[in-house]
């Protein structure tokens, strides 16, 4: 089990889901998390709040609307980055 596997298992299920989400989406606002997973927009911050603190997700700024942020997965277990980092 990787790094990021083992503290996503550690969350509660609407976080698991969140995580899955973003994993098969690619970066997503907390909007458009929250109409993919058909979660409450209160459910889905929660889960992005306990994503980043075990550093499983990062937020930015979201281009389109700068009042909105962007939240994608780290890329601590891809392989390619830490080949690019060496």
């Amino acid at each position: 089990m990787s790094e990021i596997e083992a503290a996503v298992a550690s969350l509660p299920p609407s976080a698991k889901l969140v995580y899955k989400t973003l994993q098969y989406e690619g970066p997503m606002t907390q909007s458009q998390i929250a109409d993919a997973s058909l979660l409450p927009q209160r459910t889905v911050r929660h889960a992005l709040t306990k994503l980043e603190d075990v550093n499983v997700v990062e937020e930015s700024i979201y281009i389109m609307d700068a009042r909105k942020s962007n939240y994608h997965l780290t890329d601590r277990d891809d392989p390619q980055a830490d080949a690019v980092s060496v």
